[in-house]
């Protein structure tokens, strides 16, 4: 299934996706009133049946707005370097704080940063250019996992049971301030620097072991990449994080971006004011948002 956080005559209310992406139909709870967020639906998932029902008329999507699918709990937990080409290009750009050299490339353990909660906007919103602030922005696109059953010291064998669904999300970055101040959190938690949609979608539409993600600046296809390329899979993330840190449902974990990032070609092709980034992944949708 997929769910949307659409806004509609005044009014903000969770939705599901028709298979089409043509029209949303509201989620309602038993009693017939709207649901308003999606952690919500997600704490309850296992009496979902019993607690709602999707209802009413189905609203064109083209008549309404989408939101960013969920507010966050807390933090996104991101993933540095989780691709091997990203990897090396990030390391060769000498943006790479992490890496003294090439043999520091691929690492051997993840890297987790986060993102501010306020950061996130969504589908077709504006990422607003920080002018003053930074003048190399740049753009990686995210396979974004959705926690559903909260834990610690979660097994690589049961982290898929803690998967409530995917979606999308944009870690746009401030490249001067991550090199600058030589970590990441805030070249990356900026205003408006984690578009997330265009909806999250449950566990069971997106293959892992097939499915792929894309970017593209102003309709020049940058990134291409299947989620196999991942150095470490989401069992592994998961994994890791939970060993020492109770994840709790609604947590977003971003899985790292694939090569073809700005700093990734030579000159480094930055976006600038009047660009259109567009984020595609295999079962979820597309993500498209201006620069303004």
């Amino acid at each position: 299934m997929r769910f949307a956080t659409v806004e509609y005559k005044d009014g903000i209310f969770v939705g599901s996706v028709d298979k089409s992406s043509q029209s949303v139909t509201p989620l309602l709870t038993r009693a017939g009133e709207p649901v308003y967020d999606l952690v919500e639906v997600i704490r309850n998932q296992e009496r979902f049946a019993s607690l709602y029902t999707i209802g009413g008329e189905a609203i064109a999507l083209s008549a309404l707005k989408l939101r960013a699918p969920l507010v966050p709990v807390r933090n996104i937990m991101c993933v540095g370097k989780n691709y091997r080409e990203h990897a090396r290009e990030f390391t060769a750009s000498g943006f790479d704080s992490s890496a003294s050299s090439a043999a520091d490339a691929i690492p051997t353990a993840p890297i987790i940063f986060t993102k501010v909660p306020q950061s996130v906007v969504g589908p077709d919103e504006p990422i607003v250019y920080p002018t003053g602030v930074s003048e190399q922005l740049d753009y990686e696109a995210e396979l974004a996992v959705v926690i559903g059953k909260g834990g610690r010291g979660i097994s690589l064998g049961t982290a898929m049971e803690h998967v409530w669904g995917y979606t999308i999300i944009n870690d746009v970055t401030a490249r001067d301030l991550q090199a600058r101040h030589k970590q990441w959190f805030l070249g990356k938690s900026m205003d408006t620097f984690a578009p997330m949609g265009p909806w999250c979608v449950t566990a069971d539409e997106v293959d892992l072991a097939t499915g792929g993600i894309r970017c593209w600046v102003n309709g020049e296809l940058r990134q291409d990449a299947k989620f196999t390329d991942l150095i470490f899979d989401v069992p592994t993330l998961i994994s890791t994080i939970s060993a020492g840190i109770s994840l709790v449902p609604g947590d977003i974990i971003a899985t790292g971006t694939p090569a073809g990032v700005g700093i990734g070609f030579k000159p480094p092709r930055f976006l600038a004011k009047g660009d259109t980034v567009a984020m595609e992944v295999d079962g979820i949708g597309r993500l498209t948002n201006p620069v303004r």
